[in-house]
């Protein structure tokens, strides 16, 4: 079983990205459930806007969503800025909406059978919300969130030190991550296992 790992931070290389490190801790524990982890960092692609599959000359999304339709679980890693996800996690959701339109050639949508998860990083509140935004798209298009597939480290109100600077909570965010990581498995091997067919008509 293979699971992609999108991170959108909002870092170029190379500097060291906070929601990366985490997502590390998620990947890990995948890895010891016999899952093979792949990471994109999402800004070092030129993922060109719009919602359709391919957005010709030059747009490095087709390749990325190769991985994701090669994948049975996707975790989308991101920043929480202002509040919200950030803007590159943002362009790869609008990305990922041209599968709502796609099935396999039983009539199954492409996006089901697919399970999602998330992980949050900042030094700001907004961590809930911005797990709420990411399942709730991705729910649209198909996929499937298992129950506690996130984890995050925020903390708390106003500005402060982050991920990578600061050990406070890091115990918890590993923790649930391992969580995540166990639920995201357990659930993609009960769906490979009784596959979702076609929605009725």
């Amino acid at each position: 079983m293979r699971a992609l790992i999108v991170n959108c931070t909002l870092k170029p290389p190379p500097e060291d990205s906070n929601t990366e490190a985490l997502a590390a801790v998620v990947a890990d524990a995948m890895r010891e459930r016999d899952v093979d982890v792949s990471t994109v960092r999402a800004v070092d692609f030129d993922i060109k806007p719009g919602v359709s599959a391919d957005m010709g000359s030059g747009d490095a999304w087709p390749a990325i969503r190769e991985q994701v339709l090669d994948s049975r679980i996707l975790v989308i890693a991101s920043p929480t800025w202002l509040g919200r996800p950030s803007s590159v996690a943002q362009r790869v959701l609008e990305r990922l909406d041209a599968m709502l339109g796609e099935t396999d050639d039983d009539g199954v949508p492409v996006a089901y059978n697919r399970v999602v998860g998330v992980v949050v990083t900042g030094n700001e509140d907004g961590a809930h919300h911005v797990v709420s935004e990411i399942t709730g798209a991705l729910g649209d298009i198909g996929f499937t969130t298992p129950g506690q597939a996130w984890t995050y480290w925020h903390l708390g109100p106003g500005p402060g030190p982050d991920y990578l600077e600061e050990q406070r909570g890091h115990e918890w965010a590993h923790k649930t991550g391992r969580a995540m990581a166990a639920n995201l498995v357990g659930v993609a091997r009960a769906l490979e296992a009784m596959p979702l067919s076609a929605p009725p008509e």
